[in-house]
């Protein structure tokens, strides 16, 4: 018992896309109509049969980028039917997409020479690892650090199960860091996602720079990019916030982070995000150029840069990519650079939704569907 236990509340709070019945078996009515022809009768058909099975008050927000154009579609289903709303303004949570926008804080640092993505980490660190490995910047980045998932003091059974990342501070982290510390290989072998190593990234950053993960991504990405409406604080968020929805559909808590904000901890807005996916375009942003460089190869159909997940396409193309999902969220991002064409969506399907993988099925049949003429 004691181990299924475990096995639960490990893919709980593991930030991951997972499985869960959510007592959904209505299909719901299409009420999705053409809106001045801003989306195709396919784009529409896409929307309807990914969603029509999840729960009623289910929300998506969503930007369909096409050559450097914005549109922005909203939806939700109520009583049965999935209707067009105006939601591009409201707040979801965005997930592990929020390990992009780490890796674009660390890329900032580089490029003010305020370190090297080679360097060690230990050198920064006013305490030791407990680790004879020597642990990048880059690997923090890119997952191959060799940290587990999650320290091994975030404690499973004790942990607040609606809002599991609160309690663990920066003491316990340290204590994580110094004593407990393990890694599940040598450094930089091998690509194994790590929400640890995204959280220790975002850390450590605002360790050097004598200030907070907030205070970082304010400062440096979303005041540069105009994202008036994106916090990794949920006390800060300006506007309408979403509610997020268990796996049958009832309202849930938001997940509020501490030490380990940077592997998820953003509130964000189709509307930000995409001038942010926009930004990406900019083959003169030295900044943003870093992060979707390759630095280690994954298989021969992925490779990661810094944060960004490089994928192969079947046209021969490429796309950068991440999603997101929390306790109530699920979320996917990808961009075309080469066409300037990308999908961004947020949603209040949970993550432990059964059906939660059709978000990232929708993003990539989008955006097949911007390559068309």
């Amino acid at each position: 018992m004691k181990k299924k236990m475990k096995k639960y509340l490990t893919a709980l709070i593991g930030l991951i896309l997972s499985s869960c019945s959510n007592g959904q078996t209505t299909v719901a009515e299409n009420g999705i109509k053409n809106p001045n022809n801003r989306i195709t009768k396919e784009q529409s058909e896409l929307l309807f049969e990914n969603t029509k099975l999840f729960p009623n008050n289910t929300q998506l927000s969503l930007a369909l980028i096409k050559n450097g154009k914005v549109d922005f579609i909203g939806i939700e289903r109520i009583n049965d039917t999935i209707k067009l709303i105006e939601n591009y303004k409201d707040v979801f949570e965005i997930g592990s997409i929020t390990k992009v926008f780490t890796a674009t804080l660390l890329s900032n640092f580089v490029n003010d020479q305020e370190l090297k993505l080679d360097d060690n980490i230990q050198d920064y660190l006013d305490f030791k690892v407990n680790s004879d490995n020597v642990i990048t910047f880059k690997e923090l980045a890119n997952h191959t650090s060799g940290l587990p998932r999650l320290p091994s003091n975030l404690n499973l059974l004790f942990v607040d199960q609606d809002n599991p990342y609160k309690d663990y501070d920066k003491e316990k982290l340290i204590d994580y860091l110094t004593k407990e510390v393990k890694l599940n290989q040598e450094p930089g072998i091998r690509y194994e996602y790590s929400n640890l190593g995204a959280g220790v990234l975002g850390f450590e950053l605002a360790t050097i720079a004598k200030s907070t993960y907030e205070l970082l991504l304010q400062e440096k990405i979303f005041t540069k990019y105009k994202m008036v409406n994106s916090t990794s604080k949920r006390e800060n968020v300006k506007t309408e916030l979403v509610k997020g929805l268990n796996p049958n559909g009832k309202p849930t808590s938001n997940w509020d982070f501490d030490v380990l904000a940077g592997g998820g901890a953003i509130f964000s807005t189709v509307e930000d995000l995409s001038k942010f996916a926009l930004a990406q375009f900019d083959i003169a942003n030295k900044e943003l150029a870093l992060t979707q460089k390759p630095t280690f190869k994954v298989n021969d159909n992925m490779s990661i840069g810094l944060g960004w997940h490089i994928l192969k396409r079947k046209n021969g193309g490429e796309l950068i990519w991440h999603n997101g999902g929390t306790g109530g969220y699920t979320s996917s991002m990808a961009l075309d650079l080469e066409n300037k064409n990308g999908i961004v969506i947020l949603s209040n399907v949970s993550a432990f939704n059964e059906k939660t993988g059709n978000i990232d099925q929708l993003c990539f049949g989008l955006i097949k569907t911007l390559d068309e003429d």
